[in-house]
């Protein structure tokens, strides 16, 4: 009877303090409104506070809690600051400390996140995004839709960039080839695209057939050639704090003297080594957000900004929407996928959203030169 006492007692002390971190928040548990979390399994409440980040979203996986709302429910406690009441568990601490004394995005390491994300199934991408395949923040001014957004984004980085006919192009992680064949068609330009995904390469190449567009499979420091301009959307990310310097040093041998180079990438408000454990582990192996400092003094040595743009708000809409298309498509793609496999994206693209619509990460588009005279202007 005394050991049953002691673990009802434990329980009760683990959902007491859940439950005022998140009264913080405005949240209720097993509350009425849409974004108030009901908990289905009592462990929830001792493995999220030992666990932080990672304990919410396994315990989402493994169905132990919903939310009608989750990118509502990430987004107030994200701005309520919650997380930075619990404590990081060991692994936590072992795995931010090893990628302070090791490189995670070294030469051998840089294919993981191709292996275990890109390469899930081109079915499942194709179902969620644009027909363009645009895996990264669309451009919401002017538009309704999602396919609209990403048009025009697409239009935004080739008018930012100057494309003018008989230019040549290099995409750095350029996916499955929707801006390579969208330069190429509309702007007339010579198109080298790079990534690190053998599924995005397949369909790259598919997808810029009979276009001036070659889709190669390797690690962006292997590349030597002279572009006019140079393109990178969504790659950053996994660059990794110890590779900036190599990066920028990179994107400066490939580039002529009066050329262009616009990086378009997620960003943190914080200098840190800004990995979301949980983020780390399902979905971008690797990867971390870097800082405006970090982006300003790798690129220091080389480049003039012209300008940096940020609509990171257009994220949230853009999470949303592949949100709501994965869901459309879930009955089709269950077929491949198992249940957890959709509870975990769902999580992913929810807790996306929440942290963006909270201005916790932010979205830019930065424009470098060497110095242009007279400058450039920059279109909106």
């Amino acid at each position: 009877m005394e050991k049953t006492a002691v673990i009802s007692e434990k329980k009760t002390h683990w959902h007491r303090i859940c439950e005022e971190l998140l009264r913080e928040a405005g949240i209720r548990i097993n509350g009425p409104a849409p974004y108030d979390i009901q908990v289905k399994n009592d462990q929830f409440y001792k493995r999220v506070l030992q666990q932080g980040s990672l304990g919410l979203g396994e315990s989402y996986m493994d169905g132990w809690w919903t939310c009608k709302r989750l990118d509502e429910f990430i987004a107030m406690i994200v701005s309520a600051d919650v997380e930075s009441c619990l404590k990081g568990s060991v692994k936590d601490l072992l795995r931010v400390a090893s990628a302070r004394m090791i490189n995670p995005q070294s030469r051998k390491r840089a294919w993981i996140v191709g292996k275990e994300h890109y390469d899930l199934g081109n079915d499942l991408f194709a179902a969620m995004l644009d027909p363009w395949m645009q895996y990264s923040c669309g451009y919401w001014k002017d538009a309704t839709d999602l396919q609209t957004a990403q048009q025009n984004k697409l239009q935004l980085i080739c008018e930012k960039l100057q494309l003018k006919r008989g230019m040549t192009l290099l995409d750095i992680g350029c996916g499955w080839g929707g801006l390579a064949a969208y330069a190429a068609e509309h702007y007339g330009v010579k198109v080298t695209g790079v990534t690190i995904s053998a599924e995005q390469q397949k369909l790259a190449q598919a997808r810029c057939s009979g276009l001036d567009v070659e889709i190669l499979l390797q690690d962006y420091r292997d590349l030597n050639q002279q572009f006019d301009r140079i393109v990178s959307v969504g790659m950053f990310e996994h660059v990794g704090p110890k590779n900036y310097p190599t990066y920028f040093s990179v994107v400066n041998q490939n580039l002529k003297q009066k050329g262009l180079f616009l990086l378009h990438s997620i960003g943190s408000n914080k200098t840190d080594d800004n990995v979301d454990p949980w983020i780390n582990k399902y979905i971008f192996p690797n990867g971390c957000l870097p800082s405006v400092m970090q982006i300003a003094a790798a690129s220091e040595p080389y480049f003039v900004v012209e300008d940096w743009h940020n609509f990171g708000t257009d994220y949230d809409k853009t999470l949303m929407a592949w949100d709501e298309r994965f869901q459309h498509a879930w009955p089709k793609l269950g077929d491949h996928y198992s249940e957890r496999f959709k509870r975990m994206f769902t999580y992913y693209l929810n807790a996306c959203a929440g942290a963006f619509r909270a201005r916790n990460i932010q979205l830019w588009q930065v424009v470098f030169t060497r110095g242009v005279e007279g400058g450039i202007r920059v279109p909106r």
